[in-house]
């Protein structure tokens, strides 16, 4: 632990927390053995932090915040497993994130560049990529994977062992009990059911038109034509050209819960 890291009289640190250089933790913060901080993150007053936990570079952690818990799954007994958690992500107040069980790989990480909303939750074992953004509320069951850019609405819940796929947008209070697609845009009372394809969230990033369209063309064979999964698969193979599309049909293959329609 470095002694120039500006760290607040009530905060209980522990001697064996390995601290990177330029690190503030605020009043009446509780940093557990086992922790290890990157350089430039930022813990406002009431963080809890247990180990064992990695964290990487400038993160920044708000009010009672809870990292690296124990997963709440009643298969655990104690056994040591991991949090990994990237570069540069938000926690805001309230946020959750449980550690890895034996039974799930041992370890739950996060990438790089995400944004996590009032009171998100983040069960044991789960995969999540760079930049996705969970908003108020949102809790992930255990073992479920976010790719790049995935987006998980307000107080919407997503079962375990799901996935949402890369820049997929999961629409407010959705309950999400199949895989979520690709570039999509999903919402869900209860009655899944996928919107089609999410054009305002990919031109924000960037995407041409020409790759929207592509994109678009896989979802119109998927969704609005009369073909089961499987056929629709092949003929997005036969007809569509484009990375995103092999990523869609990739995605569809690879699932175990199914895909939202």
């Amino acid at each position: 632990m470095l002694a120039s890291n500006p760290i607040h009289e009530t905060a209980l640190v522990s001697s064996n927390v390995e601290i990177g250089a330029d690190v503030y933790i605020g009043p009446y913060c509780t940093i557990e053995e086992g922790v290890r901080i990157g350089v430039g993150c930022r813990f406002e007053s009431h963080v809890v932090v247990e180990g064992p936990t990695i964290i990487g570079d400038n993160n920044h952690f708000f009010p009672f915040c809870t990292i690296g818990s124990q997963p709440q799954d009643l298969k655990y007994e104690g056994e040591s497993t991991l949090l990994v958690i990237g570069a540069s992500n938000v926690f805001r107040e309230y946020v959750n994130i449980n550690r890895g069980t034996a039974g799930g790989g041992g370890e739950t990480r996060i990438g790089d560049h995400c944004y996590f909303l009032v009171n998100a939750h983040v069960a044991h074992d789960c995969t999540l990529g760079n930049h996705v953004m969970m908003a108020n509320a949102a809790t992930l069951g255990g073992h479920v994977v976010i790719e790049d850019y995935g987006t998980v609405g307000a107080f919407s819940g997503v079962h375990p062992f799901c996935r949402v796929g890369t820049h997929g947008w999961v629409g407010g209070y959705s309950v999400v009990t199949k895989d979520v697609l690709p570039y999509s845009k999903t919402v869900t009372p209860r009655d899944t059911k996928s919107y089609g394809v999410n054009t305002l969230g990919l031109k924000r990033r960037g995407f041409s038109s020409e790759k929207i369209e592509s994109i678009g063309n896989a979802f119109r064979l998927l969704l609005q034509s009369k073909l089961n999964t499987s056929q629709a698969v092949e003929a997005i193979r036969e007809r569509v050209e484009g990375v995103e599309a092999e990523r869609i049909v990739e995605f569809i293959e690879k699932s175990h819960r199914g895909i939202i329609k």
